[in-house]
């Protein structure tokens, strides 16, 4: 059996749409972008949204619309697409450590980073799950800073019943492993019309569309801008994936309970769900020995198990960040070294399940005895 990490959840209604404006001849930022805007938005809870070619670019041009040049405090256990943003926005990463039950930011791993130079905190939904953002939001509103969320891997996820993308300035990723995909692609969320009409002109070559000119054909940048748009085959494919995404994350809920469920879990540390959140497991992340886990990622995939892990090593571990690796980030480091991610996505089936299952527990137990 081969059983691959992730698997997008393509079907003839996204080929047909797809399809469909390829026939019309409109292919790059068109009626599809707007559609797709105003239904996340509404999904999400947002006044506005606005379509982009990434999260990445994303973060980096909501960073760049609001000239924040200071320090903005991130997780290191992240994807290195988090710090990246911030750096090439002209703005300094500074690391927070994470809770190490949920791989999340906290009030408290946070709270010790704010100084006079901090201008924003940027959290990252880790897997699925969002943070506990009450005690953050509090933090923001008594410094005075910028809310922007990492919420690429949380699409759906809620926090008290509000959901990721909300609660600040949302930045979301449709890449294939993500809960909802259109191939490359990324939404921002918010509540403020001039920073959405802001970001729509910098991401289309710093043209803005209601620029008056004197003839229809003269295009006039306002700002140095770039070229960061969705296409209309994109924005079409991810309305289609819209429509159907409570259906795939109530599906991912459903075999991680599962999972859950089947795996040995004196030996298999199963991802927790913490109090007031909603998780729609983006990925489906377990802990282990760590004196096993590098093993136990190479034989899961010799028995065609797609295994991997996230994130190893952590951002402040990598070559070009360690200058701005100054505080201990024990959990981190410990979270890093344990983590392990099984497959999941919404078409598994139960015989999958079950391989998955039972292939980790076996393959678990063989490398702790074969330790001792």
């Amino acid at each position: 059996m081969k059983i691959s990490l992730s698997k997008p959840a393509i079907s003839n209604a996204e080929l047909k749409a797809a399809q469909s404006v390829l026939k019309s001849g409109w292919l790059t930022d068109g009626p599809k972008n707007e559609q797709f805007e105003h239904s996340f938005a509404k999904y999400v809870g947002t006044k506005h949204a606005q379509t982009i070619n990434s999260c990445a670019s994303a973060l980096f041009i909501v960073l760049k619309a609001l000239n924040i040049k200071g320090e903005v405090i991130i997780p290191s256990f992240t994807f290195v697409a988090t710090a990246n943003a911030v750096m090439a926005a002209g703005a300094k990463p500074v690391f927070a450590d994470i809770d190490f039950e949920s791989g999340n930011v906290t009030a408290d791993t946070i709270k010790p980073l704010i100084t006079s130079r901090t201008e924003a905190i940027m959290p990252v939904h880790f897997a699925g799950q969002s943070c506990q953002m009450d005690p953050i939001i509090k933090l923001c509103r008594k410094h005075k800073l910028v809310l922007i969320e990492d919420s690429a891997e949380a699409i759906g996820s809620t926090y008290k019943n509000k959901k990721t993308g909300s609660f600040g300035i949302g930045c979301f990723s449709f890449f294939p492993t993500k809960n909802i995909t259109t191939g490359e692609g990324g939404m921002i969320t918010t509540n403020d019309k001039n920073l959405k009409q802001t970001i729509k002109t910098m991401i289309s070559h710093g043209i803005a569309k209601n620029t008056k000119t004197r003839y229809n054909w003269q295009r006039e940048a306002v700002v140095a801008g770039f070229n960061l748009r969705m296409s209309n085959v994109l924005a079409a494919i991810g309305l289609e994936q819209l429509k159907k995404l409570n259906k795939l994350n109530n599906l991912r809920r459903q075999h991680a309970r599962y999972l859950t469920a089947g795996l040995d879990k004196q030996i298999v540390i199963p991802p927790s769900a913490k109090q007031f959140c909603k998780h729609v497991y983006q990925m489906y992340t377990v802990k282990v020995d760590p004196k096993i886990r590098n093993r136990l990622v190479e034989k899961l995939k010799k028995v065609g198990i797609g295994a991997s892990v996230h994130f190893s090593p952590p951002v402040h571990q990598q070559k070009f960040y360690k200058k701005f690796a100054h505080q201990n980030l024990k959990n981190t480091d410990k979270l890093a070294n344990s983590i392990l991610t099984l497959p999941m996505y919404p078409d598994l089936k139960i015989k999958e399940l079950d391989y998955i299952i039972n292939q980790t527990n076996r393959l678990t137990h063989k490398l702790l005895e074969d330790r001792t």
